[in-house]
């Protein structure tokens, strides 16, 4: 049996103390024997990332190889938990790998027909939808990924994917199943209609203005903006400026509000956790960065804890307390300081083995 002794400040703390570990487990310490690891460091909860796509290419399903690889850039960051947001691929067999990170799973995408990516996701009509939520829920892990909303080539913009009372029996027949929903959403109609029918997360949420804004921060809906993805909506203007210029117009506009509307959202108290959008446009191995343009709409134990120890109560998993997995990372300096520090841990410890660090 492995046992390790690491010495640092752990997050959100402030005071040094030791962490002890022992057969994967956080334990009460001391422990006769351990081996210290590593000391004077600071030391965070394994990292989440509430936004990504293991198992997920720009032509859809991946490869058994390409989402080990994707799945060990995660953990080569220090993400330790990730809440896949769709993808066609089976990757249960992650959950027996002891080396890998922790996935909690949403199933597959459900869109409208003809109204995403192709390769991506399962496509309904909204009388369908109902049952395709059901049939999801039971391939996720108490999570359901809608689009809620895409460029509706009949009007040249973006629109709701589903009317607002399909959305609604929808989401209410996956919470009668014990699962949660979640919904891309760009424009302002969508995530207005998706937060007043009781959604309980948000992806993006580029649109939300003032009064959905509280209505959120009133029903405790979670919002995962995926801020480096967000930095793309230029391109996305400009991609489709000349067959939807209105389209095109509106993405530029939501693009420059931006850090506004995300900044309202944290004022009011809207939980907002860290997610990158890996697995098309972006690569893996990116959370530093969300991380970082969260620190631009609120201080930096902010964006850490967005991105570890409250994403992971928020996920149901733990975090360093007694009896816990050892899933940690640590940093050789305080990343309340810097946030860039967070892209360098000294330390990545997964289940009580060290991938990153002293061994």
């Amino acid at each position: 049996m492995t046992m390790w002794r690491i010495r640092g400040v752990v997050l959100p703390e402030t005071e040094p103390r030791d962490v002890w570990v022992a057969d994967g487990r956080i334990v009460d310490g001391p422990v006769a024997g351990a081996e210290t690891l590593a000391t004077d460091v600071f030391v965070m909860p394994g990292l989440v990332d509430a936004h990504c796509h293991i198992g997920l290419g720009d032509e859809g399903a991946v490869s058994a190889e390409v989402a080990q690889a994707q799945a060990l850039a995660e953990r080569h960051a220090g993400v330790l938990l990730v809440r896949d947001c769709g993808v066609p691929s089976d990757t249960r067999w992650i959950d027996d790998r002891d080396d890998l990170p922790r996935i909690v799973r949403a199933g597959r995408h459900i869109a409208r027909t003809h109204r995403y990516l192709r390769h991506l996701a399962v496509e309904v009509e909204p009388e369908q939808l109902v049952d395709e939520v059901a049939h999801q829920a039971q391939r996720g892990d108490g999570w359901v990924k809608l689009v809620g909303d895409w460029i509706d080539r009949s009007v040249g913009d973006l629109a709701p994917s589903f009317p607002a009372e399909a959305a609604a029996a929808a989401i209410a027949r996956a919470h009668e199943l014990g699962a949660r929903v979640t919904a891309h959403c760009f424009g302002e109609q969508s995530v207005a209609e998706l937060v007043a029918a009781g959604i309980d997360c948000i992806e993006h949420g580029t649109g939300l203005v003032g009064d959905v804004i509280e209505d959120m921060a009133a029903r405790g809906t979670a919002l995962v903006p995926t801020m480096c993805n967000l930095h793309n909506f230029p391109v996305y203007a400009v991609d489709g400026e000349a067959k939807f210029p209105v389209y095109a117009a509106h993405m530029k506009d939501l693009s420059r509000r931006t850090r506004a509307t995300l900044g309202a959202a944290r004022e009011a108290g809207v939980p907002i956790y860290s997610g990158t959008d890996a697995g098309t446009v972006l690569g893996h191995g990116w959370s530093a960065r969300e991380i970082a343009y969260l620190g631009t709409i609120g201080d930096a134990e902010f964006a850490l804890g967005a991105a570890s120890w409250r994403a992971r109560s928020w996920l149901g998993h733990a975090n360093l307390e007694v009896g816990a997995p050892a899933d940690l990372v640590a940093y050789p300096a305080d990343p309340r300081t810097d946030l860039r520090i967070a892209s360098g841990p000294s330390l990545v410890m997964l289940r009580g083995q060290v991938y990153v660090g002293p061994r």
